[in-house]
């Protein structure tokens, strides 16, 4: 028996306003006040205690549940009163079956886990709460616990209170997040083998920042000190084109609406995890800039968590179109000379969306074997709203089956329903970027 369960996020007042008017004038945007399980917060919250989301299940039986981290605007942690929970898939990749008593789901992340209902029956909280793995002294964040119930079928005295999980991790337990993090591997079996990517023909190594927009060489509008918030991947925040997106420019080879130079290096180099950066490291500029990748290229990406701004977090990094393996992980700075005698190439798993942890790095690779221009970002939707994204573009192979699909004959405008944070899309030096035709 299959139990579907999706994660969100609930917020007060006037969402689209309050984000219409942070990124207009670089604030914060809205934070989350509360959580929900298959759309109700719990009986912990008032305004649910009446509809919690419960769910009736038969001793001896196994349940496959489908979990969905749809938050998206967090981490969270995840376990059941009592029991045991069996992961045997990612992202809908066969995985190593992983027991364990608690999960973290990265936002954007899902999972197949295997629930079997052998304890004593009775009434068992199902809960969650978010990991946060930003600032340690910070407590301004959503603390909710979410929940809902599994309740056994039989004759049994209902207790005055479902058994709440001892073993969920508490909100900033770093430890618990990595220790399950490093536990997944791929099935690689004989009837689900793994093709992991060894000949490199690309290699690209990008920092993941919190960072400024200095205000006076874009067209944004600041409410204090000349600077708005962003975030950036190599030092470049995400810009997306209006009222022309990428994929319409580059199928119909419009000019002006990106550049194909978004770089494959760090523009400068730092100690990237250390306390204390300076401030001036972190000023970033928009930008609409791609990386362009020709059919079946073979990429290494390792991405680098960073403490600018002292902003160090969890990056949960997806990739729209293809999924990669991940190869390896650590902590502090990359070393492209001993950190890759780490990598697993043997069953690393397969997804579309992983942590970049804290102050540390991970590494991934896929081949580019699906035409057509593809977003990656991180998943916290701050930091992609921010601008910690990009794209990359896949040339078309050489044939009709290799090559990006037309576009229906009729296709709606793409309206876009927030406010932009930059007004403009010049490059630093005040110049219109230019495409460069594939």
């Amino acid at each position: 028996m299959t139990i579907c369960q999706t994660k969100r996020s609930l917020y007060s007042g006037n969402l689209k306003a309050e984000y219409d008017y942070d990124l207009t004038y670089g604030d914060d945007l809205p934070h989350s006040i509360g959580y929900t399980i298959n759309g109700e917060p719990g009986d912990l919250c008032p305004c649910s205690k009446e509809t919690t989301y419960r769910r009736v299940v038969d001793h001896g039986k196994t349940y496959l549940l489908r979990l969905v981290n749809s938050v998206v605007a967090a981490d969270m942690f995840f376990a059941i009163a009592e029991h045991n929970l069996t992961i045997v898939g990612v992202d809908a990749n066969y995985i190593k079956p992983i027991t364990t008593s608690y999960i973290m789901i990265s936002a954007g992340q899902t999972m197949d886990i295997l629930l079997i209902a052998n304890q004593t029956l009775g009434h068992y909280y199902i809960a969650a709460r978010q990991f946060w793995s930003q600032g340690v002294g910070v407590t301004d964040f959503d603390q909710v616990n979410v929940t809902a119930i599994i309740e056994y079928r039989g004759n049994y005295t209902i207790p005055l209170s479902p058994s709440f999980p001892s073993t969920l991790p508490t909100y900033k337990d770093i430890t618990a997040a990595i220790k399950f993090s490093n536990l997944f591997r791929s099935l690689a079996s004989k009837d689900h083998p793994v093709n992991v990517p060894l000949n490199i023909t690309t290699r690209m190594y990008v920092t993941l920042s919190i960072s400024e927009i200095a205000c006076e060489n874009s067209t944004c509008t600041t409410l204090g000190g000349g600077e708005i918030l962003a975030t950036s991947a190599n030092n470049i925040s995400w810009n997306n084109p209006n009222p022309i997106d990428i994929l319409l420019a580059y199928y119909r080879n419009i000019s002006g609406v990106y550049t194909t130079d978004f770089p494959d290096q760090p523009l400068f180099y730092y100690n990237f995890t250390a306390d204390d950066l300076p401030v001036a490291v972190a000023t970033t500029e928009p930008g609409s800039k791609v990386k362009v990748l020709n059919y079946n290229e073979v990429v290494e990406v390792v991405f680098q968590g960073t403490n600018l701004m002292n902003g160090a977090g969890n990056h949960p990094m997806h990739l729209h179109g293809h999924s990669f393996y991940v190869v390896g992980s650590g902590y502090g700075n990359y070393n492209n000379e001993t950190d890759p005698k780490t990598f697993n190439l043997v069953d690393p798993v397969e997804v579309n969306t992983f942590g970049v942890p804290k102050n540390g790095w991970l590494a991934i690779r896929f081949v580019a074997n699906n035409p057509g221009v593809w977003f990656w970002h991180c998943h916290i939707d701050r930091h992609m709203t921010w601008g910690m994204a990009a794209v990359f573009i896949v040339k078309n192979g050489g044939t009709a089956e290799t090559s990006i699909r037309k576009p229906p004959p009729y296709l709606p405008a793409c309206k876009v329903p927030l406010e932009s944070r930059v007004q403009n899309n010049d490059g630093p030096d005040g110049k219109e970027n230019q495409t460069i035709f594939i």
